[in-house]
């Protein structure tokens, strides 16, 4: 029995190159980015100032005329001075595992790091989901710290 081919409607190839396409890049992204943001969103720590943790203690709002980009997001800042801390080493300031909830990337999970929910623990700021998880993550800091350190980033593939 042969099989003849007709020829794809115009909405059909639509279609299946829309499909192959969304597979193609599904293979090709990451799950999730190395710097949380909201969604719909490009701003890292949702816009708060990453180097006021340090400097004043806590958390700031940025100023979209104090930004730089880094790993793919927007950073802001609340003065200049902040913003040049930041680019003389963005490492230092950066929340760890990308501003994803600390507590959660030691539990095999990824969540939204809420910038009101923060702790600096040898010179590193740490976010977690909320108070409750907060107050979790304090009890046993140091070795959940070890645990997340030894899962980040490849926790994002």
């Amino acid at each position: 029995m042969k099989v003849s081919s007709l020829p794809l409607k115009p909405a059909q190839l639509l279609l299946k190159l829309v499909f192959s396409l969304l597979l193609v890049l599904s293979f090709n992204a990451r799950a999730e980015p190395l710097i949380y943001t909201a969604f719909f969103s490009d701003q890292a720590l949702s816009g708060y100032d990453t180097v006021a943790y340090f400097r004043e203690g806590k958390p700031v709002k940025g100023s979209d005329d104090f930004s730089t980009e880094y790993k793919d997001a927007q950073w802001l800042f609340k003065s200049q001075a902040n913003l040049d801390a930041f680019l003389l080493s963005p490492d230092s300031y950066a929340p760890q595992y990308g501003g994803y909830c600390a507590w959660a990337v030691a539990h095999d999970n990824t969540a939204k790091g809420d910038p009101q929910q923060w702790h600096i623990t040898e010179g590193k700021l740490y976010l977690n989901y909320d108070a409750n998880i907060r107050s979790k993550w304090l009890k046993d800091k140091d070795a959940l710290i070890i645990t997340a350190d030894k899962k980040w980033p490849s926790i994002l593939d």
